[in-house]
This record gives C-alpha cells, structure tokens and sequence, in this order.
C-alpha cells in the first residue's frame, strides 16, 4: 500500500463521509485562534481612527480655516509669495523683482494725498443706461456688477486736497470697474476736477488705468474724449500744470485724449 493509502486509512471516511481528516482539523483549530487576534485588530483600528485619526483631521481644518484670506499674495512677476502687511509697506512694489502691482484708485489716492482738507467731486453721479443697450448682458445689469464688486460708482474718482501742504486735484482711475472705461460720468468728473483746479489755480493730477471708451454707451463715450481735450486746453491757456501718470494699462480712447496731453507724462 503507498504512503498515501495508509494516511488515508489511518484517518478513516473523509469530510464526505462525515469525518474529518486531521489536516481539517488542524485548520479549523488554527481559524477559530485567529478570530480572536482578528477581532482586537479591528476594534484597535477603530479605536486609533476615532481617537487619533478623526481629530487630528479635524484639528487641521479648524487651523486652515484661522489663517484670514488674503494674508498672502503671489507676485505675478517673480512669483514670490509675499505676505501681505508687509506689501502694503512697500506701497505694493515687490520687495523682491520691484513689480509694481496694480492698486485700486482710492487706495491710490489715500497714498497720494495728505490725509487733511479732502474733499471728492463728483460723487453724486451714477451712470444711467440712456440707449438701453444690450450685448450678451444689459448694460444695466453690468453697472451694477460692477459697482457690487468694487464699492464704486463709476470708473473715476476725482479729489481736491493737499499734497504736502501744497493744493491739488487728483484723478485715479478704477480699472476693476468694467476696465477703467470712460462713459459719461468719467467724463463730467474729470472736467468738475479740472474746473476745481482753474478756480484754486493749482495742478491737476490724473492717474490713468483704462481700457479705453465705453462702448456701452456709444458715440456718448466718444464725446468725452472731446469733452476732456477741451477743459485740457483751457488749463494749459490758464498755464495751469496738468500732469498725467500712466498706470497699468492704458489703451483706446483714454489714451487718445486726456492721458497724453499732459505738461508732464509719467509712464
């Protein structure tokens, strides 16, 4: 009889017979002494996700969510991350590559101005939709965007005040308000900003960041251009100083008039 036969016999009927033979029972006995380590294995693993895991993840989202917005900012030059405050010291200049970022034009004019006899013109106007128009959004409805957004009438802040001691007017333009573009109210507050200047005979400055005329409101922001170049004129008949400061951008129809007839051009 082979080895085989013998085992075979040696154990008697196998599992079909209704017996098991001893490598059956071995692993049975060996299953049933697992369960046991399987079991505390789980429950330990429990225990570490809700006591350890769970709250450290929660931990770390409550400390993501302390950190305030805007706390950091990415040069788009060099791509330094720069913190904020310290940004705000070098009136937004990278400290790094000396970019000069884009700033909103009150920021631009709080820097500019003394902080004493301020005074804005022109605040009460607001743009009106006179020729009801319409592309693939009523104009309308894009003003008002455009004022939620930037906290801003219209795209021209026009102010009389001092510039170390000295009386001025100062102009900044908005370019986050529909792209700096110049409608009718940008035009009215320029020329109030400009007869301020002939009454107190003293310079006129305008901060120009535009992407041009409005076309939104048609040939009414074409006549601004015309509108502006005259109040100009009278200036420089006055010889009363108008300097113009070219910011980041300046294009169109803004360009064409008012930021190029300067006495004096920064760029």
């Amino acid at each position: 009889m082979g080895q085989a036969a013998k085992r075979f016999a040696a154990v008697g009927p196998t599992a079909a017979g209704g017996h098991e033979d001893e490598f059956a029972q071995g692993r049975r006995h060996r299953i049933g002494a697992a369960i046991p380590t399987l079991h505390w294995r789980t429950k330990s693993m429990s225990n570490w996700l809700v006591d350890k895991l769970i709250p450290s993840i929660m931990r770390s989202e409550s400390q993501k969510s302390s950190v305030p917005e805007g706390l950091w900012h990415k040069c788009p030059s060099c791509e330094a991350v720069l913190y904020r405050p310290e940004l705000e010291k070098t009136l937004d200049v990278c400290p790094k590559c000396d970019h000069h970022m884009r700033i909103n034009a009150r920021t631009r004019l709080d820097i500019f101005l003394d902080e004493d006899g301020r005074e804005e013109l022109g605040a009460d106007l607001e743009p009106v939709d006179r020729l009801k128009f319409r592309d693939s959004k009523k104009y309308k409805d894009r003003l008002a965007a455009a004022q939620k957004d930037t906290g801003e009438k219209d795209a021209l802040i026009a102010m009389s005040g001092k510039l170390q001691g000295m009386p001025v007017v100062a102009c900044a333009f908005e370019f986050s308000f529909m792209g700096g573009s110049m409608g009718a109210i940008v035009g009215e507050r320029f020329v109030r900003a400009a007869n301020v200047a002939l009454e107190k005979r003293c310079p006129l400055i305008c901060f120009s960041a535009s992407g041009g005329a409005r076309m939104q409101e048609a040939l009414i922001s074409l006549m601004q251009m015309a509108k502006t170049s005259a109040v100009l004129a009278r200036l420089r008949e006055e010889g009363i100083p108008f300097v113009s400061v070219l910011t980041d951008p300046v294009y169109g129809g803004v360009s064409a008039s008012l930021a190029m007839l300067g006495d004096v051009i920064v760029g």
